[in-house]
């Protein structure tokens, strides 16, 4: 899920920067400091939308850089379980589909591709159900639902499934739309 926080940090800013007006100078560390991490709490800090409020600075012997308390707005993305998400198949290996949802990329293991007896065509990297035809391959648009979370700074894991009513690959879904009209 997307948000906007308000978040109290401490952000250096190098004497490269000592040039620049006092809010650019830490909007422009934060930028570098903290997008596009990860935080297990918050998710990934995808951009710092505004900063609203700078403390005082304080200098640290040994180290030419001012630290100062800022107080900043940021646009984040945490998958939650149970969300619905849609994202893009990136990748096709013999047990799931690679799907990056947002910044993040998340599997579709095998057993939660569909609910139907599935082959893999490992030439040509496509899953394909037995008895509905259906074909999940790379770049392929789909809408699956978060099962299982782990977020850290090392490797952060997302599991989803698409064997729920209204998931699956959007191809699959919209046949399945025009067959009921």
């Amino acid at each position: 899920m997307f948000k906007i926080l308000t978040v109290k940090d401490e952000v250096r800013v190098p004497p490269v920067k000592f040039g620049l007006e006092l809010d650019q100078a830490v909007k422009e560390s934060l930028q570098e400091q903290v997008e596009g991490k990860m935080n297990a709490d918050i998710g990934v800090f995808l951009v710092i939308t505004e900063v609203l409020n700078v403390g005082d600075g304080k200098i640290v012997p040994e180290d030419g850089a001012i630290f100062y308390q800022v107080e900043f707005k940021v646009l984040t993305y945490k998958p939650e379980v149970n969300e619905i998400v849609v994202g893009e198949v990136v990748d096709i290996t013999e047990f799931g589909a690679f799907t990056r949802i947002g910044p993040v990329d998340a599997l579709v293991h095998v057993s939660q591709i569909m609910d139907d007896k599935i082959s893999y065509d490992a030439k040509n990297a496509v899953f394909t159900g037995k008895k509905t035809g259906f074909k999940l391959k790379e770049g392929d648009l789909i809408r699956a639902r978060v099962v299982g979370l782990s977020l850290g700074k090392g490797r952060s894991k997302v599991s989803l499934t698409m064997r729920q009513h209204g998931l699956g690959s959007m191809d699959w879904i919209n046949k399945e739309k025009k067959q009921k009209k």
